[in-house]
Protein backbone atom coordinates (compact mmCIF):
# COMPACT_ATOMS: atom_id res chain seq x y z
CA UNK A 1 0.00 0.00 0.00
CA UNK A 2 2.46 2.62 0.96
CA UNK A 3 2.64 6.22 2.24
CA UNK A 4 1.39 8.37 -0.30
CA UNK A 5 0.57 12.47 -0.47
CA UNK A 6 -2.30 12.17 -2.48
CA UNK A 7 -5.21 13.58 0.25
CA UNK A 8 -7.84 11.64 -2.12
CA UNK A 9 -6.01 8.75 -2.50
CA UNK A 10 -5.18 8.82 1.67
CA UNK A 11 -8.61 9.17 2.17
CA UNK A 12 -9.50 5.77 0.07
CA UNK A 13 -7.10 3.51 1.45
CA UNK A 14 -7.46 4.72 5.18
CA UNK A 15 -11.04 4.04 4.12
CA UNK A 16 -10.47 0.45 3.21
CA UNK A 17 -8.25 -0.31 5.74
CA UNK A 18 -10.43 1.08 8.58
CA UNK A 19 -13.69 -0.53 6.99
CA UNK A 20 -11.79 -3.86 6.95
CA UNK A 21 -10.20 -3.67 10.56
CA UNK A 22 -13.86 -2.81 11.84
CA UNK A 23 -15.78 -5.64 9.81
CA UNK A 24 -12.93 -7.90 10.84
CA UNK A 25 -13.69 -7.12 14.45
CA UNK A 26 -17.81 -7.44 14.12
CA UNK A 27 -17.48 -10.73 12.39
CA UNK A 28 -14.63 -12.46 14.25
CA UNK A 29 -13.56 -10.68 17.16
CA UNK A 30 -16.84 -8.75 18.91
CA UNK A 31 -18.97 -12.14 19.07
CA UNK A 32 -16.36 -13.81 21.20
CA UNK A 33 -14.64 -11.18 23.65
CA UNK A 34 -16.74 -12.10 26.70
CA UNK A 35 -16.17 -15.35 26.60
CA UNK A 36 -12.45 -15.28 25.87
CA UNK A 37 -12.60 -12.51 28.94
CA UNK A 38 -14.40 -15.18 31.41
CA UNK A 39 -12.12 -17.85 29.96
CA UNK A 40 -8.38 -16.11 29.80
CA UNK A 41 -7.89 -17.67 26.51
CA UNK A 42 -5.17 -15.85 23.95
CA UNK A 43 -6.98 -16.29 20.60
CA UNK A 44 -3.76 -16.66 18.81
CA UNK A 45 -5.98 -18.05 15.26
CA UNK A 46 -7.27 -14.61 15.21
CA UNK A 47 -4.17 -12.98 15.60
CA UNK A 48 -2.94 -15.26 12.42
CA UNK A 49 -5.76 -14.14 10.59
CA UNK A 50 -5.04 -10.45 11.44
CA UNK A 51 -1.24 -11.03 10.29
CA UNK A 52 -2.80 -12.51 6.58
CA UNK A 53 -5.03 -9.57 6.37
CA UNK A 54 -1.76 -7.23 6.55
CA UNK A 55 -2.64 -5.89 10.24
CA UNK A 56 0.57 -7.16 11.85
CA UNK A 57 2.74 -5.07 9.41
CA UNK A 58 0.55 -1.70 9.20
CA UNK A 59 3.53 0.39 10.11
CA UNK A 60 6.45 -2.31 8.41
CA UNK A 61 7.83 -0.33 5.08
CA UNK A 62 6.85 -2.03 1.98
CA UNK A 63 10.50 -2.99 0.99
CA UNK A 64 10.11 -5.50 4.14
CA UNK A 65 6.74 -6.64 3.60
CA UNK A 66 4.78 -4.28 5.48
CA UNK A 67 1.61 -2.25 4.15
CA UNK A 68 3.42 0.66 5.31
CA UNK A 69 0.74 2.70 6.15
CA UNK A 70 0.55 6.63 7.91
CA UNK A 71 0.55 6.60 11.69
CA UNK A 72 -2.24 8.07 12.04
CA UNK A 73 -4.65 5.42 9.68
CA UNK A 74 -2.71 2.41 11.68
CA UNK A 75 -4.41 4.70 14.91
CA UNK A 76 -8.03 4.37 13.32
CA UNK A 77 -7.74 0.60 12.19
CA UNK A 78 -6.49 -0.06 15.83
CA UNK A 79 -9.38 1.73 16.94
CA UNK A 80 -11.73 -0.34 15.55
CA UNK A 81 -9.81 -3.45 16.65
CA UNK A 82 -9.94 -2.25 20.37
CA UNK A 83 -13.31 -1.50 20.26
CA UNK A 84 -14.30 -4.70 19.23
CA UNK A 85 -11.48 -6.66 21.91
CA UNK A 86 -9.05 -4.36 23.61
CA UNK A 87 -6.91 -7.59 24.30
CA UNK A 88 -6.80 -8.62 20.37
CA UNK A 89 -5.77 -5.00 19.89
CA UNK A 90 -2.57 -4.51 22.52
CA UNK A 91 -1.30 -7.92 20.74
CA UNK A 92 -1.80 -6.53 17.68
CA UNK A 93 -0.48 -2.77 18.70
CA UNK A 94 2.65 -4.52 20.89
CA UNK A 95 3.98 -6.41 17.56
CA UNK A 96 3.29 -3.62 15.34
CA UNK A 97 5.22 -0.77 17.81
CA UNK A 98 8.33 -1.82 19.74
CA UNK A 99 9.52 -5.31 17.68
CA UNK A 100 8.86 -3.54 14.27
CA UNK A 101 10.58 0.06 14.80
CA UNK A 102 13.38 -1.57 16.42
CA UNK A 103 13.53 -4.05 13.59
CA UNK A 104 13.12 -1.19 10.78
CA UNK A 105 15.48 1.34 12.60
CA UNK A 106 18.14 -0.34 14.05
CA UNK A 107 18.22 -4.72 12.06
CA UNK A 108 20.43 -5.09 9.93
CA UNK A 109 19.88 -6.39 6.05
CA UNK A 110 19.88 -10.25 7.45
CA UNK A 111 17.86 -9.76 10.62
CA UNK A 112 15.17 -7.68 8.83
CA UNK A 113 15.11 -10.68 6.45
CA UNK A 114 14.91 -13.19 8.34
CA UNK A 115 12.67 -12.14 11.43
CA UNK A 116 11.18 -8.59 10.05
CA UNK A 117 9.51 -9.81 6.79
CA UNK A 118 8.27 -12.96 8.39
CA UNK A 119 6.64 -10.41 11.10
CA UNK A 120 5.30 -8.14 8.43
CA UNK A 121 3.70 -11.15 6.57
CA UNK A 122 2.13 -12.10 9.61
CA UNK A 123 4.30 -15.89 9.99
CA UNK A 124 6.03 -14.65 13.27
CA UNK A 125 4.27 -12.68 16.55
CA UNK A 126 6.44 -10.97 18.02
CA UNK A 127 6.42 -9.26 21.75
CA UNK A 128 9.09 -7.06 24.00
CA UNK A 129 10.37 -7.56 27.59
CA UNK A 130 11.79 -4.74 29.44
CA UNK A 131 10.63 -4.94 32.78
CA UNK A 132 11.61 -6.65 35.12
CA UNK A 133 10.10 -7.91 39.15
CA UNK A 134 12.01 -4.95 41.05
CA UNK A 135 12.14 -2.77 37.80
CA UNK A 136 9.17 -1.65 36.49
CA UNK A 137 9.08 1.98 36.18
CA UNK A 138 12.67 2.40 37.28
CA UNK A 139 13.35 0.34 33.89
CA UNK A 140 16.50 1.13 33.64
CA UNK A 141 17.48 -0.67 36.87
CA UNK A 142 16.93 -4.06 35.43
CA UNK A 143 19.54 -6.55 36.13
CA UNK A 144 19.07 -9.41 33.64
CA UNK A 145 22.00 -10.24 32.52
CA UNK A 146 24.12 -11.28 29.22
CA UNK A 147 27.55 -12.39 28.72
CA UNK A 148 29.53 -12.74 25.65
CA UNK A 149 31.23 -16.46 25.23
CA UNK A 150 32.96 -16.12 22.11
CA UNK A 151 30.52 -16.20 18.89
CA UNK A 152 27.74 -16.26 21.22
CA UNK A 153 25.55 -14.49 24.04
CA UNK A 154 24.50 -15.99 27.24
CA UNK A 155 21.35 -14.43 28.69
CA UNK A 156 20.20 -15.31 32.09
CA UNK A 157 17.84 -13.32 34.55
CA UNK A 158 13.62 -13.04 35.11
CA UNK A 159 11.31 -10.52 33.43
CA UNK A 160 8.03 -9.37 34.59
CA UNK A 161 4.69 -8.40 32.78
CA UNK A 162 5.98 -9.46 28.92
CA UNK A 163 2.45 -9.25 26.28
CA UNK A 164 2.55 -12.27 24.21
CA UNK A 165 5.55 -14.33 26.31
CA UNK A 166 4.05 -17.45 25.93
CA UNK A 167 2.41 -16.83 22.82
CA UNK A 168 5.10 -15.42 20.41
CA UNK A 169 6.91 -16.68 17.94
CA UNK A 170 10.15 -14.10 19.25
CA UNK A 171 10.92 -11.33 21.72
CA UNK A 172 12.59 -8.55 21.54
CA UNK A 173 14.57 -8.93 25.36
CA UNK A 174 16.21 -5.78 26.92
CA UNK A 175 19.16 -7.42 28.94
CA UNK A 176 22.56 -5.64 30.68
CA UNK A 177 25.81 -6.51 28.24
CA UNK A 178 28.39 -4.01 30.49
CA UNK A 179 30.46 -5.99 32.94
CA UNK A 180 27.64 -7.78 36.61
CA UNK A 181 27.76 -5.24 38.60
CA UNK A 182 28.84 -1.89 37.03
CA UNK A 183 24.87 -1.21 37.32
CA UNK A 184 25.15 2.36 34.52
CA UNK A 185 22.02 2.72 34.19
CA UNK A 186 20.50 2.93 31.24
CA UNK A 187 23.84 2.59 29.86
CA UNK A 188 25.23 -0.89 29.03
CA UNK A 189 21.62 -1.86 28.08
CA UNK A 190 21.27 -4.19 25.00
CA UNK A 191 18.56 -5.33 23.03
CA UNK A 192 18.23 -9.11 21.76
CA UNK A 193 16.04 -10.82 19.11
CA UNK A 194 14.92 -14.34 20.79
CA UNK A 195 13.15 -16.62 19.14
CA UNK A 196 10.66 -18.42 22.41
CA UNK A 197 11.71 -21.95 21.20
CA UNK A 198 15.74 -21.37 22.36
CA UNK A 199 16.74 -23.54 24.92
CA UNK A 200 16.81 -21.59 28.13
CA UNK A 201 13.77 -19.10 27.17
CA UNK A 202 10.86 -20.42 29.74
CA UNK A 203 7.72 -17.89 29.62
CA UNK A 204 5.75 -18.60 33.31
CA UNK A 205 2.05 -19.30 33.99
CA UNK A 206 -0.79 -16.30 32.29
CA UNK A 207 -0.76 -13.49 34.85
CA UNK A 208 -4.49 -13.83 36.49
CA UNK A 209 -5.44 -10.35 35.95
CA UNK A 210 -7.86 -8.03 36.48
CA UNK A 211 -8.55 -7.05 32.68
CA UNK A 212 -7.39 -7.47 29.64
CA UNK A 213 -7.89 -11.25 29.99
CA UNK A 214 -7.13 -12.55 26.88
CA UNK A 215 -3.85 -11.47 26.52
CA UNK A 216 -1.17 -12.98 27.27
CA UNK A 217 0.82 -11.81 30.11
CA UNK A 218 3.47 -13.63 31.89
CA UNK A 219 6.75 -13.48 33.92
CA UNK A 220 9.90 -15.19 31.62
CA UNK A 221 12.72 -16.70 33.14
CA UNK A 222 16.13 -16.53 31.05
CA UNK A 223 18.02 -19.39 31.86
CA UNK A 224 21.15 -19.53 30.19
CA UNK A 225 19.45 -18.64 27.20
CA UNK A 226 22.54 -19.22 24.44
CA UNK A 227 22.30 -17.04 21.51
CA UNK A 228 24.66 -16.56 18.26
CA UNK A 229 26.31 -13.05 18.21
CA UNK A 230 24.30 -12.03 15.21
CA UNK A 231 21.03 -11.88 17.54
CA UNK A 232 22.28 -8.59 19.46
CA UNK A 233 19.87 -5.71 17.29
CA UNK A 234 21.81 -2.82 16.71
CA UNK A 235 24.85 -1.11 18.72
CA UNK A 236 25.59 -3.22 22.12
CA UNK A 237 24.37 -0.31 24.88
CA UNK A 238 21.66 1.09 23.15
CA UNK A 239 19.15 -1.04 24.15
CA UNK A 240 17.32 1.39 26.32
CA UNK A 241 17.19 4.11 23.51
CA UNK A 242 15.92 1.64 21.34
CA UNK A 243 13.26 1.01 23.56
CA UNK A 244 12.35 4.51 24.14
CA UNK A 245 12.40 5.19 20.35
CA UNK A 246 9.64 2.42 20.04
CA UNK A 247 7.57 3.34 23.49
CA UNK A 248 7.04 7.02 21.04
CA UNK A 249 5.08 4.68 19.02
CA UNK A 250 3.88 2.00 21.60
CA UNK A 251 2.15 4.65 23.90
CA UNK A 252 0.16 6.37 20.68
CA UNK A 253 -1.34 2.40 20.19
CA UNK A 254 -2.00 2.67 23.92
CA UNK A 255 -3.67 5.91 23.67
CA UNK A 256 -5.62 4.58 20.55
CA UNK A 257 -6.42 1.32 22.54
CA UNK A 258 -7.90 3.57 24.99
CA UNK A 259 -10.15 5.74 22.88
CA UNK A 260 -11.57 2.35 21.79
CA UNK A 261 -12.84 1.33 25.18
CA UNK A 262 -14.15 4.39 26.18
CA UNK A 263 -15.56 5.10 23.05
CA UNK A 264 -17.29 1.68 23.23
CA UNK A 265 -18.70 2.66 26.29
CA UNK A 266 -20.43 5.25 25.56
CA UNK A 267 -22.08 3.75 22.97
CA UNK A 268 -23.05 1.17 25.13
CA UNK A 269 -24.32 3.86 27.61
CA UNK A 270 -26.14 5.80 25.07
CA UNK A 271 -28.29 3.01 24.31
CA UNK A 272 -29.00 1.50 27.89
CA UNK A 273 -30.08 5.33 28.16
CA UNK A 274 -32.52 5.44 25.29
CA UNK A 275 -34.01 1.86 26.68
CA UNK A 276 -33.63 1.86 30.48
CA UNK A 277 -37.15 3.74 31.58
CA UNK A 278 -37.36 5.44 35.46
CA UNK A 279 -39.87 7.63 36.64
CA UNK A 280 -41.77 7.16 33.47
CA UNK A 281 -39.65 8.57 31.36
CA UNK A 282 -36.21 6.96 29.65
CA UNK A 283 -33.14 7.79 31.43
CA UNK A 284 -31.75 10.02 28.46
CA UNK A 285 -33.92 12.26 29.01
CA UNK A 286 -32.70 13.12 32.36
CA UNK A 287 -30.65 16.49 32.00
CA UNK A 288 -28.08 15.15 34.69
CA UNK A 289 -28.15 11.66 31.98
CA UNK A 290 -27.71 14.44 29.34
CA UNK A 291 -24.70 16.04 30.55
CA UNK A 292 -22.99 13.37 31.84
CA UNK A 293 -23.15 11.92 28.22
CA UNK A 294 -21.60 14.88 26.67
CA UNK A 295 -19.03 15.02 29.37
CA UNK A 296 -18.19 11.65 27.99
CA UNK A 297 -18.61 12.50 24.48
CA UNK A 298 -16.06 15.48 24.65
CA UNK A 299 -13.50 14.20 26.82
CA UNK A 300 -13.23 10.91 23.85
CA UNK A 301 -12.97 13.73 21.13
CA UNK A 302 -10.59 15.09 22.87
CA UNK A 303 -8.36 12.18 23.52
CA UNK A 304 -8.92 11.09 19.87
CA UNK A 305 -7.53 14.75 19.05
CA UNK A 306 -4.69 14.16 20.58
CA UNK A 307 -3.72 10.97 19.51
CA UNK A 308 -4.21 11.44 15.88
CA UNK A 309 -2.10 15.12 16.44
CA UNK A 310 1.17 13.52 17.81
CA UNK A 311 0.31 10.58 14.92
CA UNK A 312 0.21 12.97 12.39
CA UNK A 313 3.50 14.59 13.65
CA UNK A 314 4.98 11.42 13.39
CA UNK A 315 4.65 10.88 9.65
CA UNK A 316 6.44 14.52 9.51
CA UNK A 317 9.45 13.05 11.09
CA UNK A 318 9.32 15.08 14.15
CA UNK A 319 9.91 14.26 17.76
CA UNK A 320 7.05 12.96 19.32
CA UNK A 321 7.65 11.83 22.84
CA UNK A 322 6.23 14.36 24.87
CA UNK A 323 3.22 14.48 22.54
CA UNK A 324 2.69 10.33 22.93
CA UNK A 325 2.98 10.75 26.28
CA UNK A 326 0.37 13.54 26.42
CA UNK A 327 -1.88 11.32 24.17
CA UNK A 328 -1.67 8.19 26.40
CA UNK A 329 -1.86 10.41 29.44
CA UNK A 330 -5.09 11.81 28.49
CA UNK A 331 -6.63 9.15 26.24
CA UNK A 332 -5.96 6.45 29.17
CA UNK A 333 -7.35 8.71 32.11
CA UNK A 334 -10.34 9.33 29.95
CA UNK A 335 -11.07 5.52 29.61
CA UNK A 336 -11.28 4.94 33.02
CA UNK A 337 -13.30 7.84 33.56
CA UNK A 338 -15.89 7.15 30.96
CA UNK A 339 -16.22 3.61 31.60
CA UNK A 340 -16.52 4.20 35.23
CA UNK A 341 -19.10 6.92 34.61
CA UNK A 342 -21.01 4.10 32.43
CA UNK A 343 -20.90 2.01 35.19
CA UNK A 344 -22.73 4.36 37.03
CA UNK A 345 -25.01 5.11 34.54
CA UNK A 346 -26.18 1.35 34.25
CA UNK A 347 -26.50 1.33 37.93
CA UNK A 348 -26.54 -2.18 39.29
CA UNK A 349 -26.56 -3.78 35.96
CA UNK A 350 -23.23 -2.44 35.36
CA UNK A 351 -22.02 -3.97 38.02
CA UNK A 352 -23.06 -7.44 36.44
CA UNK A 353 -20.76 -9.45 34.31
CA UNK A 354 -23.74 -10.11 31.83
CA UNK A 355 -23.47 -6.42 31.09
CA UNK A 356 -20.74 -5.36 28.67
CA UNK A 357 -19.26 -2.02 30.51
CA UNK A 358 -18.34 -4.32 33.46
CA UNK A 359 -15.45 -5.51 31.17
CA UNK A 360 -14.71 -2.47 29.54
CA UNK A 361 -14.04 -0.89 32.86
CA UNK A 362 -12.03 -3.80 34.33
CA UNK A 363 -9.81 -3.07 30.71
CA UNK A 364 -9.56 0.53 30.78
CA UNK A 365 -7.42 0.55 34.38
CA UNK A 366 -4.59 -1.09 32.68
CA UNK A 367 -4.07 1.76 30.16
CA UNK A 368 -3.17 4.10 32.94
CA UNK A 369 -0.17 1.74 33.98
CA UNK A 370 1.19 -0.25 31.29
CA UNK A 371 3.64 1.70 28.47
CA UNK A 372 4.58 4.00 31.47
CA UNK A 373 2.12 4.60 34.23
CA UNK A 374 0.52 7.49 34.45
CA UNK A 375 2.91 9.62 36.74
CA UNK A 376 5.95 8.62 34.40
CA UNK A 377 3.80 10.11 31.37
CA UNK A 378 3.76 13.88 33.48
CA UNK A 379 7.45 13.14 34.11
CA UNK A 380 7.86 12.74 30.68
CA UNK A 381 6.02 16.11 29.76
CA UNK A 382 7.52 17.88 31.96
CA UNK A 383 10.68 17.43 30.93
CA UNK A 384 10.10 17.55 27.46
CA UNK A 385 8.70 21.48 28.59
CA UNK A 386 11.71 22.44 30.28
CA UNK A 387 14.20 20.85 27.58
CA UNK A 388 12.36 23.71 25.62
CA UNK A 389 13.87 26.42 27.84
Amino acid sequence: MGITTDPTAVADLRRQVVDLARDFGARHIEPHAAAWDRSAEFPRAVLDELGKLGFLGMVTPEEHDGQELDHVTYLMALEELAAADASVAISVAIHNAIPTTMLVRHGTAAQQSRWLKPMARGELLAGFALSEPEAGSDAASLTAQAVRDGEHWVLSGAKAWATNAGKADLMMIMVRTDAPGARRGAKGISTFVVPTDTPGYRAGKPEDKMGLRASDTRAITLDGVRLPAEHLLGEEGMGFVYAMEGLDVGRLGVAAQAVAIARRALEHAMRYCAERRQFEKPLKDFEAVQFKLADMATRIAAARALTHDAAAAKDRGERVTERAAMAKLIASETAMWVTTQAVQLFGGYGYMRDFPVEKLFRDAKVTEIYEGTSEVQRIVVARGLYSQD
